[in-house]
């Protein structure tokens, strides 16, 4: 009796890959495709009511009436809320120009769009958000998150002697990727912790961590040990930058800079590029995270090294009655809701 043949010859396993990788690319911008044009025709809409409402002298009360008969004449397209058309409304008041739409505020879900309507005025940092989005992935959360932590204020804002100490256009982007402060809010530890703890904490919630971090850093340890001449020394935390090509490496401080922390910073700097920096590395970078710093202290600090080297400030969790929500931000969470349900309905719908 002959023995059964394979079904599938010799490099079915990879062929196979390449079709399922080949399907998920065009899924994915299939789904794309599809939010580009919802969020276009809403910026359609929006831009005939409000002209409408400007030849015609329409009040705030046809937009009411849009809805309803709108929702009647599509009773299963959700979207037509009395709120979502206000929200086109705004929309296409806060982007005049249809090639802003189609190149940036097409490529994110409509609902982030939203979200940019409320809580950022500045159209300069609205376009950030927008492009960072983009880069980095965030969901709504996320970007929610971002804002409030004020992240746009934030970038680039440590102190560092990188203009110095590196080569453009290197220089300029490890400049912009470190923030000051850092928000470690999301650590459940006091005030008054150690420098241990604060690292511990940071380890546990290395999710949230790398978040705050930005986009690039790959962990690569706590307490990491260097040796030199026999005597074993630990770096706080260790970090890699896939964008930077480099190694990171912190150094965390619960109290205000020191101008001795930078020689500490420069030596581990130096070990780091000797033992484990990769011909093909950039040079390492150092970054001293303290609870507060003097400015001028800081600049003198790091201005005839010619290691690279930050500093920033972090911000840790502020004491529970500091939390409590105010009754506008409880508003906002309500109004937050809302859209979750009417994006879900939207996403059923696509």
């Amino acid at each position: 009796m002959a023995k059964n043949l394979p079904i599938v010859g010799k490099g079915y396993d990879e062929f196979l890959r390449d079709l399922k990788e080949r399907i998920r690319t065009a899924q994915i911008k299939a789904a794309l495709a599809v939010n580009r044009e919802l969020v276009l025709l809403y910026w359609q809409m929006g831009r005939q009511i409000l002209a409408r409402q400007k030849s015609e002298g329409w009040g705030a009360k046809v937009i009411e009436q849009l809805a309803k008969d709108l929702k009647s004449e599509f009773p299963d397209m959700t979207g037509l809320s009395r709120t979502n058309l206000l929200y086109m409304r705004a929309f296409a008041e806060a982007y005049l120009d249809e090639s802003i739409v189609q190149q940036a505020a097409g490529q994110i879900p409509w609902f982030h769009n939203c979200v940019l309507l409320d809580k950022i005025k500045d159209p300069e940092q609205r376009l950030w958000y927008i492009q960072q989005t983009i880069a980095n992935g965030w969901s709504r959360n996320v970007l929610v998150l971002q804002i409030e932590s004020r992240l746009f204020e934030r970038q680039g804002c440590a102190i560092t002697n990188f203009e110095q100490a590196l080569p453009k256009p290197q220089s300029d982007l490890a400049q912009q990727l470190l923030k000051d402060p850092y928000n470690f809010e999301f650590l459940t530890i006091s005030q008054n912790a150690q420098e241990l703890e604060l690292e511990r904490g940071l380890v546990t919630h290395i999710r949230d961590f790398l978040l705050e971090l930005g986009m690039g850093f790959s962990f690569v340890g706590s307490q990491y040990p260097l040796e030199v001449d026999g005597t074993e020394y630990r770096i706080d935390l260790l970090f890699y930058h896939l964008q930077l090509r480099c190694f990171v490496v912190i150094d965390l401080k619960m109290g205000a800079f020191q101008p001795e922390f930078s020689g500490k910073m420069n030596f581990y700097v130096a070990v780091v590029d000797d033992l484990l920096r990769h011909e093909t590395d950039n040079p390492t970078i150092g970054l001293i995270l303290c609870k507060s710093k003097s400015r001028t202290t800081a600049e003198y600090a790091l201005r005839n090294i010619q290691t690279p080297i930050g500093v920033s400030t972090h911000k840790l969790p502020q004491p529970l009655q500091e939390n409590l929500p105010s009754i506008e931000q409880l508003e906002m969470e309500l109004q937050t809701i809302a859209l979750s349900q009417e994006e879900l309905d939207l996403v059923e719908n696509c």
